[in-house]
């Protein structure tokens, strides 16, 4: 526990109760939850009972507290750019739940703050250590699908939604739920600088002002097109990877991966378009030798963003997700919403 960071938790509902602290047990040589903030007094004594920390209402007051090191903002977006400058200004280390704010001019202002400050920024994207999707990342890697054309990344379920993530004024909509997720997803598959962005938004089954069902296509300057899909009023089921490359592609369920391209090792016959009117069909046949498989999902190498986290502070590795990352991702959300009943105040 000597080496361990002191880490004060402000916010303690479904992401810092919820995730951050379930995902801490067995870190505890890493992590010591020293402090933790909520306006709840119910769940300041459930987070006491748990670690016999210190608990306070106001986070300012869990910002001033000498033992703690690490700030993890956790609380509603909305809250999370005064936060996160009251937390930098103090000099302290955060770690910052996604999105990590409302508006790419927000961003821009956390970034500024953080090149200022003491203390570090990191941002938890942490779908990005998803087995899934490191998986179609290295399958990619290998090109055994050939050249990457077009993606379609899907996140699809049904419900009547009601709660503040539902609110326009508090940073809801599934555009700052689940998009940051997987629009960070795309930004690394898009391996290019954005050319252009079209986006679709739309409430269909949420009870609330914010979007629920929105579509962001990606264009990158290599050509590669990238489809972000995601609903809360979808009622049926997509793959949550399609990949389609010159030589084969893949779908996936985010547990297994159904792969067919062609075997690398055929060699495939010169051919040319011909200008005369064909015999019957479309243009000669061609016999290709497939390879089919339906594997499950296991990459390589693994990650974990809290070791990642931990050897950054303590070690002084490089954090695998560059605050520059986070902030192109909130520049797409802003680009997708310009213009829409769906902007931020």
């Amino acid at each position: 526990m000597a080496n361990a960071i002191n880490l004060g938790i402000a916010g303690l509902g479904r992401a810092g109760w919820g995730m951050h602290c379930e995902e801490l047990k067995g870190k505890e040589k890493k992590f010591k939850i020293v402090a933790a903030c909520d306006l709840i007094g119910e769940r300041r004594n459930r987070v006491a009972a748990r670690y016999g920390c210190k608990t306070y209402a106001d986070i300012k007051e869990l910002i001033a507290d000498p033992d703690v090191e690490m700030v993890s903002i956790a609380t509603r977006s909305c809250d999370h750019l005064a936060h996160t400058l009251v937390a930098l200004k103090a000099g302290k280390d955060v770690f910052l739940e996604k999105p990590m704010c409302v508006t790419y001019a927000e961003a821009l202002k956390i970034k500024a703050a953080a090149k200022r400050a003491e203390g570090k920024l990191y941002i938890r994207h942490n779908r990005r250590f998803e087995p899934c999707f490191l998986h179609v990342r290295e399958i990619i890697a290998s090109g055994k699908l050939g050249d990457i054309r077009d993606v379609r990344l899907c996140r699809w379920g049904y419900g009547r939604r009601d709660d503040w993530q539902t609110l326009k004024k508090f940073g809801g909509g599934q555009l700052l739920n689940w998009g940051p997720h997987i629009i960070d997803h795309a930004l690394r598959l898009l391996e290019s600088p954005v050319k252009s962005i079209w986006s679709d938004l739309k409430r269909i089954a949420a009870v609330g002002d914010a979007e629920d069902h929105l579509k962001v296509i990606l264009t990158g300057r290599n050509g590669r097109v990238i489809e972000v899909a995601i609903s809360g009023g979808a009622a049926v089921k997509a793959p949550e990877y399609t990949i389609l490359g010159t030589m084969g592609g893949l779908v996936s369920d985010g547990k297994t991966i159904d792969l067919r391209y062609i075997n690398p090792r055929s060699k495939l016959k010169p051919r040319r378009a011909k200008s005369s009117t064909p015999s019957g069909g479309f243009g000669s046949p061609d016999e290709f030798k497939w390879i089919e498989k339906s594997i499950p999902v296991k990459p390589k190498r693994t990650c974990d963003i809290w070791d990642e986290l931990y050897k950054a502070v303590r070690q002084g590795k490089r954090f695998p997700i560059t605050l520059d990352e986070a902030v192109e991702v909130m520049k797409v959300v802003s680009a997708a919403k310009k213009g829409t009943q769906f902007a931020n105040y």
